[in-house]
């Protein structure tokens, strides 16, 4: 097949989907594919002839793709590095590979990746891609939405409350202060008194105009993916120190994972019963990964679903997919398959 990794763009989670996007493209081409390996924000500001001939030239797309630092990258300096200086989402010579091609695999992350909008531009324009439709991606970029309709639909999350910016309210510590719309962990903070509470929701007001006060969940925390609607087996995430943060993430040694984790049989699979009670109630199609808190009682709380999960060298999707035997290579064309099913 002749595919597009789309990767990159201006979110917070910018230096995240480049790494995914360059593991995404090398696997495609080990697989046979005839894949180029685009930055949606930067394109090809070459002017090149023959778009087509492109998807069969022996080129090294990846060659000028960095792995992911320790703190998310400044989106104003990203910006200021495009020499056309248009502000519209979309690079150069973007759209136009992406219609050439049979299939797009969205490596972006975080805002415009995840929230619907490229989604709905591609379905108007008649682009095949790898993941759930921009309803369901908009639905569950948005964290208030998300917990609302795992009310809805008996899936347990965390109770929280959402003031708008400016507003103060009072809460009893340790709380999560957290962003309604980020990822990978940005804008979110674990606070234990008011000093650390206002600084947090300062903090968060500059991504945003509502903040999520979330109750705190003190425990171990796991991740579930979900694979044409099967959740794969939990892997449980312990870092060295402090949260699962950016940090914790992305750089390798950070963090702990186990899979499949140190559970007896009967909480693993209540806990994949409700990743794939998530997927259905958020109407989500192909591929997604959902997080969970248990506290020490064995509660658990499901705090989010991913639309599009990294698939960096540190990921969790893969790592689930390993312990069913499927390799990285397996994993990106199992995701292809389940994804062309929506357009069948």
């Amino acid at each position: 097949m002749k595919i597009v990794v789309l990767a990159g763009g201006i979110s917070t989670e910018r230096d995240v989907s480049l790494s995914s996007g360059t593991m995404i493209y090398r696997a495609l081409k080990a697989l046979g594919h005839q894949a180029i390996l685009l930055d949606v924000y930067f394109g090809l500001e070459q002017n090149v002839q023959g778009l087509e001939q492109l998807f069969a030239k022996d080129e090294a797309w990846d060659a000028n793709f960095q792995g992911v630092g320790e703190t998310d990258p400044n989106i104003e300096e990203i910006k200021a590095r495009r020499k056309s200086g248009e502000d519209g989402f979309f690079g150069p010579q973007v759209i136009r590979l992406c219609q050439l091609a049979d299939l797009v695999f969205l490596a972006l992350h975080g805002e415009n990746g995840e929230n619907g909008k490229v989604q709905a531009a591609f379905d108007l324009l008649g682009i095949k891609y790898t993941g759930t439709d921009y309803l369901s991606s908009a639905l569950a970029m948005d964290k208030k939405l998300t917990k609302e309709v795992f009310g809805i639909y008996g899936v347990p999350t965390p109770e929280a409350v959402y003031p708008m910016k400016g507003e103060h309210p009072q809460v009893e510590f340790p709380v999560v202060v957290k962003t309604s719309l980020g990822g990978s962990s940005v804008g979110v903070y674990i606070v234990h008194n008011e000093l650390e509470y206002t600084a947090a929701l300062s903090d968060v007001y500059q991504y945003e105009g509502e903040a999520i006060i979330e109750q705190y969940i003190k425990g171990r925390e796991f991740s579930v993916g979900v694979i044409g609607g099967e959740a794969l087996p939990v892997i449980e995430i312990a870092p060295m120190s402090g949260f699962y943060d950016y940090k914790n993430k992305y750089q390798a040694g950070s963090t702990v994972e186990t899979c499949p984790a140190d559970l007896d049989d009967e909480k693993s699979d209540t806990m994949k019963r409700y990743a794939e009670q998530a997927f259905r109630a958020l109407r989500l199609q192909s591929y997604a990964r959902m997080d969970f808190m248990m506290n020490d009682n064995g509660d658990l709380f499901c705090l989010e679903a991913n639309t599009l999960p990294g698939m960096t060298p540190t990921s969790l999707l893969p790592q689930e997919a390993l312990a069913m035997g499927r390799s990285f290579e397996e994993l990106c064309e199992w995701i292809i398959q389940v994804s062309m099913e929506k357009y069948k």
